[in-house]
């Protein structure tokens, strides 16, 4: 038989039962969009969440008090304090090879008031470099001045946020803010930076790292951190600041943490729930290949006087399994191409009503579910097919 032939039968048993092939097309088209329709959410999330710690930059190096991942007992004689870090230990990394600024950081969450206004908000110590540091820009005015830190005025800087909370439409520049007791002069807004997963970035004040540490009544930075340049390894930055802190404190009783490693770490995470999310969408793609397996084993059992009349007319043993393949592949293939077109609407009909919520659907996701589909129509056919190509010719037509 040629292969013209072969095709031409697969088609005309699939349309000769429209309603029968709709069906069965439609349970791969439902578990396709189902995958791509998951898979689309949980990419988008994925590239939200990426952004949204992206959006401080890459090149950021983290370093706290305290070391996070330790093994095996303590050494004797090693006191189990932890050693704070010092604005000294700020400065010495200030200079370090490749290093493009520095910032040390304290926070707390204070009661700000200001214009006969009061606002309750996160104030952060810090220092010029933040803007460097954390890929900030200045709205109006300017940010802290660079100072010696043992020396810094009493200076703010606000969030876009804070700014109209307390001050509104009118200029805040030159105008004094108290924190419990003292006193500060506001000389510059930010842009707006948005939120941070639920975490609002414009509801903030900058003010000198000193004044902090004052402010708390701490004796210690919170964190350092240090930015670098383009193309310049983490590890390299990494293993220099990490030598320079166990020199000043004598061992290493601090963690050093990079943003690169850790977009890498939730990347990973992100790209497992994706997975997951998509494996269940799949669920369904097995109820459809389940489906095909029960249309081609009907379809067998109708066409039996046909599969023995060709037998007899000679056909091959091979041919009889492809044309049911065929049939089986086809259906799964056309099911594929409908779910994609599906899923795809779906998912810029969800985007269109919910802006929000980010949804993205990658190339290799949709040749993926397409391939997926035609395995599924592959295997859930081969056994009808195989049936049916161990028909007797004899017995076949004796059934009929």
């Amino acid at each position: 038989m040629r292969l013209d032939d072969g095709i031409f039968l697969a088609a005309r048993a699939i349309t000769a039962q429209r309603l029968r092939s709709f069906l069965t097309l439609l349970g791969i088209g439902v578990g396709i969009a189902a995958v791509i329709l998951l898979t689309s959410i949980g990419e988008g999330i994925h590239r939200f969440v990426l952004a949204e710690f992206s959006q401080f930059g890459t090149n950021v190096i983290g370093i706290a008090p305290g070391k996070i991942k330790t093994s095996g007992p303590q050494p004797s004689g090693i006191p189990t304090s932890v050693r704070p870090l010092t604005l000294d230990d700020a400065r010495a990394l200030q200079h370090l090879p490749g290093v493009t600024g520095m910032t040390p950081v304290v926070w707390g969450n204070s009661e700000v008031g200001g214009n006969g206004r009061l606002r309750r908000t996160t104030v952060y110590g810090v220092n010029a470099d933040m803007l460097t540091v954390f890929n900030t820009k200045v709205g109006s005015g300017q940010f802290l001045p660079e100072e010696d830190t043992g020396n810094a005025r009493a200076f703010m800087v606000l969030g876009a946020k804070l700014k109209n909370e307390l001050f509104g439409s009118a200029n805040p520049l030159g105008a004094r803010v108290r924190i419990g007791s003292m006193q500060f002069r506001v000389i510059g807004v930010l842009e707006t930076k948005g939120q941070l997963l639920g975490i609002d970035l414009d509801d903030t004040a900058y003010i000198p790292v000193a004044r902090s540490l004052e402010l708390y009544n701490r004796d210690g930075l919170m964190e350092i951190h240090v930015s670098y340049a383009e193309g310049v390894p983490a590890a390299r930055v990494s293993a220099a600041i990490k030598d320079v802190l166990k020199a000043r404190h004598g061992r290493e009783d601090f963690t050093i943490t990079t943003q690169e490693d850790m977009l890498r770490t939730l990347s990973n995470i992100l790209d497992i729930l994706t997975m997951a999310v998509g494996a269940l969408g799949g669920i369904s793609l097995l109820v459809g290949g389940v489906g095909i397996v029960t249309i081609m084993t009907i379809a067998v059992t109708e066409r039996t006087g046909e599969i023995g009349l060709l037998v007899a007319l000679g056909a091959q043993r091979k041919t009889i399994l492809g044309i049911f393949l065929g049939e089986a592949v086809a259906l799964s293939a056309v099911g594929g191409v409908f779910g994609l077109l599906l899923g795809f609407g779906l998912a810029q009909l969800i985007h269109l009503l919910a802006p929000a919520l980010p949804v993205h659907t990658p190339l290799r996701f949709v040749i993926l579910a397409e391939i997926v589909a035609i395995v599924i129509g592959l295997l859930a056919g081969v056994l009808p097919a195989r049936r049916a190509a161990r028909l007797n010719a004899v017995d076949a037509l004796r059934a009929e």
